[in-house]
């Protein structure tokens, strides 16, 4: 019979270089290079402002107001580690503040994305530690109940599983599975180059309406220039 909560240990990982790239292109990009897919829901906000993280996804399922499977999950963090946590209904009590994130970090996590509530927010803006949660607030927890640690779970409406490759910074949240990482960073790379050429023509004056082609789509839409008499 399967074990209804489990803590399961697995190396699976996204290599750090592909990671880097990923960081680099940024979460919006990401989501585009692969084929707009993979975005968390916006709700899922990011408490600081301009950190751009990129890493491997160690997934934590908990019972709402309850955070000991985050702490059970510290322990399979490895350098360079995203925390995902959600709960098995809809919450918004602070599941972590500054002390958990002082382990997690000591741990090698780069980041919380949270499916509920954070609070020390002020201190984990000091501490430079970065979380993308659904809430803020004083809210505390219990650590009473069981739950799963790098099982698939759905946060803002993506699944993700342990391992996958997450990518936050100020625009949100998004996922690409693990086995996909490499070619989306590599469609990441090509479509930065192309926004490079396209950037380089709008500096210069020329219009997106003349640059996307854009001026038969209006006519055919049926939009017309009226010159006011």
């Amino acid at each position: 019979m399967t074990a209804r909560h489990m803590v399961v240990r697995t190396s699976k990982r996204v290599p750090a270089d592909v990671l880097a790239g990923l960081a680099e292109a940024g979460a919006s990009t990401v989501h585009e290079a692969d084929g707009r897919r993979g975005a968390v829901a916006p709700q899922l906000r990011p408490i600081q402002t301009g950190a751009r993280i990129a890493g491997s996804a160690v997934t934590v399922s908990c019972h709402p107001g309850d955070n000991l499977m985050i702490h059970a999950a510290v322990e399979q963090v490895r350098p360079g580690d995203v925390v995902v946590v959600t709960t098995t209904s809809p919450s918004t009590d602070a599941m972590l503040g500054d002390l958990l994130a002082t382990s997690l970090r000591a741990r090698g996590a780069i980041g919380v994305v949270l499916d509920a509530g954070v609070r020390d927010v002020a201190d984990l803006r000091e501490m430079g530690f970065p979380v993308w949660s659904r809430a803020v607030g004083t809210q505390g927890t219990v650590k009473a109940s069981p739950g799963s640690v790098n099982v698939p779970i759905v946060v803002g409406g993506q699944v993700i599983r342990p391992g996958d490759a997450i990518v936050a910074d100020d625009d949100g949240v998004v996922v690409v599975p693990h086995e996909r990482a490499g070619q989306v960073l590599e469609a990441a790379r090509d479509r930065i180059a192309n926004e490079a050429s396209k950037r380089a023509r709008l500096t210069d004056g020329e219009l997106g309406l003349d640059m996307y082609r854009l001026r038969p789509l209006l006519a055919e839409l049926g939009v017309v220039y009226v010159d006011e008499p």
